[in-house]
């Protein structure tokens, strides 16, 4: 009998887990060129003989693992509390408070998401390396400080996301403190945070995972100084380095994906649940 629920287990989820086979294909090849040998990585072939796993060894000798690994910790950790900080209290403003011209406001919000990156790289680039550094004396460019500080100051698509999150709350428990008088930050504070912490963590999850994958803004803000870099940025000079050895550069890609693996199967439920109810206006 536990065969055969196993076998119709299997067979009723033989499509997701064709579908799971597909999306770990590379990841599993990205492992096996990773403990080939030089030689072995140029044939093309899957299965490592020998195991060479001296390779994550030599991409830690190579390039500073630890310091890139901090800083790009620092940035994605600090950008992604700024975030949540920043955002809980807006989203709730254009979810729970009636004033006038709201709706106007969120759609000005709304459509800073049409802005590449791009367009606006120059001038803020002048800002911090120019007019920020008169005012502060503080030296911006060549630091993490450009990077981190603009995400206290909120982000559209993470306002959306807790905004719609916010709309699925009932009113009636909301009004339950105002009845008793509490104020906005009570409610915020004892009603709508704990209740959205799914929509908060799955929030916070996307900025960490942008922030540790973010090439562009280190790129253009950390170039000037080496010790400063992140993650991406040193993986793409180690690849610079190592055109052909494959090898290294799947071993250097692993160790750059391991802890963003780590932490999505940690808080994979709750991240699920926050995307599943997000946007479902009940």
């Amino acid at each position: 009998m536990r065969r055969k629920r196993f076998l119709l287990a299997v067979a009723n989820h033989s499509v997701l887990i064709g579908v799971s086979a597909l999306f770990m294909f590379p990841i599993i090849y990205m492992f096996f060129t990773a403990v080939q040998s030089n030689d072995q990585a140029l044939t093309g072939s899957i299965w490592p003989h020998p195991f060479v796993w001296s390779n994550f060894k030599t991409v830690f000798d190579e390039i500073n693992v630890w310091r890139y690994l901090w800083n790009t910790f620092l940035y994605a950790g600090l950008s992604t509390v700024g975030v949540v900080c920043s955002c809980v209290p807006v989203a709730y403003a254009f979810s729970r408070i009636d004033w006038r011209g709201r709706n106007i406001v969120f759609l000005l919000v709304l459509s800073t998401l049409m802005l590449p990156t791009q367009v606006t790289s120059i001038p803020l680039y002048i800002l911090w390396a120019k007019q920020f550094h008169e005012w502060t004396g503080i030296q911006f460019i060549g630091t993490l400080k450009p990077l981190i500080i603009p995400s206290f100051f909120g982000d559209a698509f993470s306002i959306f996301l807790l905004r719609q999150f916010f709309l699925t709350i009932p009113k009636e428990l909301t009004d339950a403190i105002r009845v008793d008088g509490g104020g906005h930050l009570q409610v915020l504070w004892r009603v709508i945070i704990p209740l959205a912490k799914p929509a908060i963590v799955a929030v916070a999850l996307f900025n960490f995972i942008y922030a540790w994958n973010d090439f562009y803004g280190p790129l253009v803000y950390l170039a000037s100084n080496q010790d400063a870099q992140t993650l991406s940025v040193a993986l793409s000079s180690f690849r610079s380095l190592h055109h052909v050895d494959w090898n290294l550069t799947m071993a250097a890609a692993l160790i750059f994906m391991l802890p963003v693996i780590v932490i999505f199967f940690l808080a994979q439920r709750v991240f699920i649940e926050g995307i599943t109810l997000t946007g479902v206006k009940g």
